[in-house]
């Protein structure tokens, strides 16, 4: 399933890294919500992404605006990898990979290391009512986000 700009992206609940249930609607009742998807914490560029969104927060011109990271990690990495980076934003286990199916970015199998199902590497921003406005997606995992493209797309819906 492709999520196409205009429409109504999947609602989800997923565990933080602090073991609470999360919703997408708890993020878009605030604002926009920048929804990254990442293959793994600790993985390198993961790590720069994950940093890079963290450092152009204040480029977003509306301070409603969410960022939620999700991964196919376990929770307990997530905390640590929070607490490595300085993450101020949370970040959501998608374990069992209920929402990387739903959204479309399930990269099944992953760059020759066997490992099976996996989020890509992508980037969705959302607005308040859940309708999606912006969709970047990559097969490569090396591939960075546009960061500048984002922030302006959030921008946009402020």
């Amino acid at each position: 399933m492709v999520l196409r700009i205009g429409q109504r992206v999947p609602e989800f609940t997923l565990p933080d890294s602090n073991r609470q249930q999360r919703s997408l609607s708890e993020f878009t009742q605030k604002g926009a919500t920048v929804i990254a998807f990442f293959p793994f914490a600790f993985s390198g560029v993961c790590d720069k992404e994950m940093c890079a969104f963290r450092d152009n927060v204040s480029r977003l011109n509306d301070p409603g605006t969410q960022t939620v990271g999700i991964s196919v990690d376990s929770l307990f990495a997530l905390k640590v990898f929070a607490q490595t980076y300085n993450l101020q934003f949370p970040l959501l286990s998608d374990f069992n990979k209920k929402v990387v199916k739903a959204y479309g970015v399930l990269q099944d199998p992953w760059v020759g290391f066997g490992y099976r199902g996996v989020a890509k590497r992508s980037v969705f921003v959302v607005d308040k009512k859940g309708i999606l406005r912006y969709r970047w997606t990559t097969d490569v995992p090396s591939n960075e986000p546009p960061y500048d493209e984002v922030v302006g797309a959030v921008n946009k819906l402020a």
